[in-house]
């Protein structure tokens, strides 16, 4: 049931000045009030949030959910190394709209910015996530897989 597109900006090349970006489209089996709770509830958030080969029981999330509110996130991978990502909501519309920065910690000055717009649809819920500002187009790419990752376990936890 899940839908998946990359973006990759193909007049990047063209306009230097424009950062790599990506577009992950998913139709999702729960409303859009379940998925949103799912991004905006902690409780929530560390039972689907993460890459595969995260060690159990080590995700940590806060959540301010509110314009100008701030998030932590972390983790350990399987191979022990720390993850930690962070930023600041810039918009907050329940049940239909999030837009924050994101930033890991070991790479602060390489903030990107995330927009997930939920849209009711006949299955449930059209969840558009976008990643925009990205620092080159391996940190997209790797992104994108780990994005991928994280929203296959949500679709799972959602329905």
């Amino acid at each position: 049931m899940a839908n998946a597109a990359v973006n990759a900006d193909p007049g990047t090349a063209e306009r230097p000045s424009e950062r790599p970006s990506l577009t992950l489209t998913r139709r999702l089996r729960a409303r859009p009030e379940k998925v949103y709770a799912a991004w905006t509830q902690a409780a929530q958030l560390v039972q689907w949030f993460g890459p595969p080969n995260m060690k159990p029981a080590t995700l940590d999330a806060e959540l301010d959910v509110r314009t100008g509110g701030r998030y932590r996130i972390s983790f350990t991978g399987g191979d022990g190394e720390y993850f930690e990502a962070g930023g600041t909501y810039r918009e907050v519309v329940p049940n239909e709209r999030l837009v924050f920065t994101w930033a890991w910690h070991s790479t602060p000055e390489r903030e990107s910015l995330v927009t997930i717009t939920l849209k009711p649809d006949s299955a449930g819920t059209l969840m558009i996530f976008h990643h925009a500002q990205f620092f080159d187009e391996t940190a997209r790419d790797n992104h994108q897989r780990g994005w991928s990752s994280s929203l296959d376990k949500l679709d799972a936890f959602v329905a």
